[in-house]
């Protein structure tokens, strides 16, 4: 993937989803550098650090959990499909609502063990 000059760059106005193929715009609210689709939740790896788009890999990146800072904010973890980088990104203010609710219940709906094993409890 070759590399963007900085002030080319900053003229990004939007970006097509590689997952959905969405044209998402690059102003969120709620975060300074959107980097995945609001309706898939699908990123694409660009960062190194939030916002340099250092990265060389340029692969889809799939959600894969919701994380909960510390200031109880959500975070989308995902995955590189190309280099299996995992990475933390805030969610935005227009992000898909059932989309995070799926993720986010996903360990409650496929557990470890067998779902009849409460009824021995």
């Amino acid at each position: 993937m070759s590399r963007v000059p900085s002030r080319a760059r900053a003229r990004i106005r939007s970006f097509r989803c590689l997952h959905c193929g969405l044209d998402v715009p690059a102003d969120a609210p709620g975060t300074a550098h959107r980097n995945h689709c609001p309706t898939c939740l699908w990123s694409r790896h660009l960062d190194d650090t939030p916002g340099d788009r250092a990265a060389d890999c340029g692969s889809s990146m799939t959600p894969i959990a919701v994380h909960v800072r510390n200031n109880g904010e959500w975070a989308l973890v995902h995955h590189c499909t190309g280099c299996g980088a995992l990475d933390t990104n805030r969610i935005a203010g227009d992000d898909n609502p059932l989309a995070l609710m799926r993720i986010a219940v996903a360990p409650l709906a496929r557990p470890p063990f067998p779902l009849d094993w409460f009824a021995r409890l």
